[in-house]
């Protein structure tokens, strides 16, 4: 796997984690009913998800200019 392609990777992964941190921060809020801290969670949990998306899409890409497309 190319140096580019891992660190896409590595970077996906971290930016799921975070995506899940602020899942949890959320529904610790929602179930206090604090909902405006909630949808605040819920909203950077997504932006991270979408981040994270973007890096794997960038490490299959990545990957196919290094071992070509078949």
């Amino acid at each position: 796997m190319s140096k580019k392609a891992a660190e896409h990777h590595k970077k996906a992964s971290e930016h799921h984690t975070h995506a899940a941190r602020h899942h949890s921060e959320a529904a610790k809020h929602h179930e206090g009913g604090h909902y405006e801290k909630a949808a605040h969670h819920a909203h950077t949990a997504r932006a991270h998800a979408t981040h994270a998306r973007h890096h794997s899409e960038e490490a299959v890409k990545a990957h196919a200019e290094e071992h070509g497309k078949k």
